[in-house]
């Protein structure tokens, strides 16, 4: 069973609930709980091959519906499979809860993604030029699935044998040793408020993409974190679109297409057409990908200004007053509707969601009068970034013919974080793993995931939730939830974000929770599925195109989670 969604952004709690005080959804994840986890692990792979209604193999609940461990095939350590595990990681160091450098921050082998991935894709027969312009790429700014995605598009074009370009502000926070070939390339003046502000240009290679940095001489994008600097955030992303199109006209460099990602970006798509374009930037055109429309720019009259346009003559219902605030004093603008307006083409990241953003959200009626150029395709994930044959960060490797390795990635993340007894020491798979990586924001259904935490340590299970949360009320409550379950030896809540550690989790997990209240596409589910672990998920945008019920009948070939 797929949790049914309600809305699409709710403002209130939905009526299906991850509560155990509902008894129909909790008849149903206790047996999602029994059907996901208690197989072998090569039996968990057929799940995932869609053929999970073939191969159930499980044993009774408990009258109390503690979960009770399986006997699986696959399950025991035995003396030949313990030689062999010996034999193949007879130098890995275990890790302990007690161990003065967490597992994950330890140094792990240097890892070059760039030379990865298939090598017989077709090239395309109309090559273009590429630039993408975003806040986020991963892995060196990265917040959310943005800069997942951002990179793994320009990775997909790189091997069509397109030309790509990434342009990206150089956050102090960034780390240059993730960047080869770093050199600055030139400085040039971009307009700001009334002057000229100096800015550098610098180019490196990130995951074998090219990527140009913009670097203001004054304030902007200085800070411990990608977002959240002590600059006004919206004028420095103001900024950036303009000194983006100003290096692009002095370089006499002309793309054919310009990409831009979200609000952070929603300003240059009006300074293309009612400026640039006017002077010499005539070949490209703009594509605007909006990746969530949680956010979208609100922006003064005078802000907008700022960057060299007039910001009056766009305060109106055609272009870019947010219509929230028609009758208000003052109207304010919206970045994300003005690039709506001005793009060429507008993309949003799975099929399901742009069917929601149509019927619901005050900027649907924009998207109406512009649905002849929106377009809802589905993300994908980098499949060379996201292999555990490959996967550099785990202390094992696998795939679905040889899954060993995933039983020492789940034993090697219980030790670390202090899950493993000397039971789950003999046989992993005594009790499931549930892994939640999210930002901890009310989209992500915080109400879902604390209930969760109750339900699975109730029915003996274990879980690990990784993620930040930047609402100091909200990390308050998780913390005081991690420091409940720290003595424990079923629930583990680390408020912080790792890239090491999410793909030792997603490789050690037997489901990964999604419980999204609104979800444009989501990457965990299809990252979950990818390191063999079944995906649990709230049946809204890119997750009910992407996980397809195991009740669901009607569709065999399909099944693949709940």
């Amino acid at each position: 069973m797929i949790l049914q969604s309600c809305f699409s952004q709710p403002t209130s709690t939905p009526r299906n609930c991850f509560s155990i005080n509902n008894p129909f959804l909790a008849s149903h994840l206790k047996r999602s709980f029994k059907n996901c986890c208690f197989c072998s692990f090569e039996k968990r792979i057929l799940i995932l091959k869609h053929d999970l209604h073939n191969e159930y193999c499980l044993k009774s609940i408990s009258s109390n519906f503690k979960i009770r461990a399986l006997e699986s095939d696959a399950g025991q350590l035995d003396e030949a499979t313990a030689e062999r595990t010996k034999s193949d990681y007879g130098d890995l160091v275990w890790p302990s809860p007690i161990d003065e450098i967490p597992f994950w921050n330890r140094e792990l082998p240097s890892w070059d993604i760039s030379s990865e991935g298939p090598v017989d894709i077709q090239k395309d027969s109309d090559l273009m030029h590429i630039v993408h312009v975003t806040a986020e790429m991963a892995p060196i700014a990265k917040v959310g699935g943005l800069g997942d995605v951002v990179t793994g598009l320009a990775r997909a074009c790189l091997t069509r044998g397109h030309k790509v370009d990434v342009f990206l502000p150089f956050y102090e926070c960034i780390n240059k040793q993730h960047i080869k070939e770093l050199a600055l390339t030139s400085t040039y003046n971009s307009f700001y408020d009334g002057s000229w502000v100096a800015t550098n240009v610098y180019r490196g290679v990130v995951s074998g993409i090219p990527v140009v940095f913009i670097e203001p001489s004054n304030q902007f994008f200085k800070g411990q974190s990608v977002y959240g600097g002590s600059y006004n955030e919206l004028e420095a992303y103001l900024f950036f679109s303009r000194a983006c199109l100003e290096w692009l006209q002095v370089s006499g460099t002309q793309p054919d297409i310009i990409h831009v990602h979200e609000w952070q970006t929603g300003s240059l798509p009006l300074l293309y057409w009612d400026m640039y374009h006017y002077l010499s930037l005539k070949k490209p055109r703009i594509v605007l990908t909006i990746h969530n429309m949680e956010h979208y720019g609100e922006c003064r009259q005078e802000q907008l200004s700022k960057c060299g346009l007039d910001g009056s003559m766009y305060a109106n219902e055609e272009k870019a007053v947010d219509d929230r605030t028609i009758g208000h004093n003052p109207e304010r603008l919206s970045l994300l509707k003005g690039s709506i307006v001005y793009s060429n083409a507008i993309v949003t990241v799975s099929p399901t969601y742009l069917k929601e953003t149509l019927c619901s959200g005050w900027l649907a009626g924009t998207l109406i009068r512009h649905r002849d150029k929106y377009f809802g395709i589905l993300n994908g994930i980098d499949a060379a970034m996201w292999n555990p044959a490959t996967d550099a960060y785990l202390p094992a490797k696998f795939d679905a013919n040889n899954v060993e390795g995933k039983k020492i990635c789940k034993l090697y993340v219980q030790r670390g974080l202090g899950l493993a007894s000397e039971v789950h020491s003999r046989n992993p798979d005594t009790v499931p793993l549930v892994v939640c990586i999210s930002r901890l924001v009310a989209q992500k259904g915080l109400h879902l995931i604390t209930n969760a935490i109750r339900y699975v340590e109730e029915l003996g299970g274990q879980m690990v939730i990784l993620g930040k949360a930047p609402d100091g009320r909200v990390e308050s409550e998780f913390r005081g939830l991690a420091e409940l379950h720290s003595k424990g030896s079923s629930i583990r809540i680390l408020l912080m974000y790792s890239e090491e550690l999410s793909h030792m989790l997603y490789a050690a997990a037997d489901i990964v929770l999604v419980p999204s209240i609104y979800e444009p596409c989501g990457l965990a589910q299809m990252i979950g599925m990818r390191y063999g672990a079944v995906p649990i998920v709230r049946k809204t945008g890119g997750l009910a195109d992407t996980v397809f019920d195991m009740d669901d009948q009607s569709q065999p070939e399909l099944m693949n989670g709940t």
